[in-house]
Parts: structure tokens; sequence; C-alpha cells
């Protein structure tokens, strides 16, 4: 008899709990029906006083063959800069490079932006392996 009670008090935990996965659902769905009706009343409006706002940057005809030329526009110019983004990235370089053969030298100042620049590097480090890791901060799906 006592196996039976249990079983039945399990049994009622399983439907609570059904229950309320059911009632957050609702709830769920509720929220995203309102949130839809209104994006779709004011996205309308939104769209076209973003393209009025921004239509000195829009190219004449916009076809899609414009999008592709801009496109590869883009890319090439970017292509086209990477010799001078390296030149400042070195020039950048050799002043860390510096800065660290005169460490001996240096303010508080000095140090203390040192500290906050490494600890930012570490915060984008920890970004990066939580991004990673699918938004989990406890360790990878198995």
């Amino acid at each position: 008899m006592n196996v039976q009670a249990s079983k039945t008090h399990q049994e009622g935990i399983y439907i609570n709990r059904l229950m309320a996965l059911t009632l957050k659902l609702a709830q769920l769905q509720s929220k995203a029906t309102r949130a839809s009706q209104l994006v779709s009343k004011h996205a309308p409006l939104y769209y076209k006083q973003l393209l009025e706002q921004n239509k000195h940057y829009i190219q004449d005809p916009p076809t899609v063959e414009k999008c592709n030329l801009l496109s590869k526009q883009l890319f090439y110019t970017r292509l086209a800069s990477m010799p001078s983004r390296y030149e400042a990235f070195q020039k950048e370089m050799d002043y860390v490079k510096l800065m660290w053969k005169k460490r001996n030298e240096w303010k508080i100042e000095d140090a203390g932006i040192a500290t906050l620049f490494g600890l930012e590097c570490f915060a984008w480090y920890c970004t990066g392996e939580i991004v990673g890791r699918g938004f989990t901060f406890t360790g990878y799906y198995i």
C-alpha cells in the first residue's frame, strides 16, 4: 500500500509541474502575441521614417545588382586598406614594447591603464568562451 501512495504522490507532482509549464507557455504565448501586434502596428511607420532620415545613403536604383556592386566595393576597399591598418598596428605594438621596456619608470596612471587593458582583454576572452559554449556559464553541452 505504501508503494501505491508513493506512486500517486509522484504522479501528483508530475501533474502539478505539467500544469505550471502549461500556464507559463500560455503566458509566453500571450506576451509573444502582444509583441507581434505591437511590431506589426509600428514597424511600417518606423521603416518609412528610417528610410526618409537616411535617404541620402540610398543608391538609385535600389536593385540587387547595385547591392552586389556595393558589397564588392566595400570588400575590396577594406582589402585595400589592410596595409595602412597593419602599419598602424605595428606603430601601436612598437609603443607597447617601448612602454614595457620602461615599466620601471611607469607612473600610477600608466600601471592603472595597463591593468584595465589586461582586465578588458580577459573579459573579452571570457565572453568569447561563453559564446563558444552556447551561452552557458557552467560548461559545454554534452
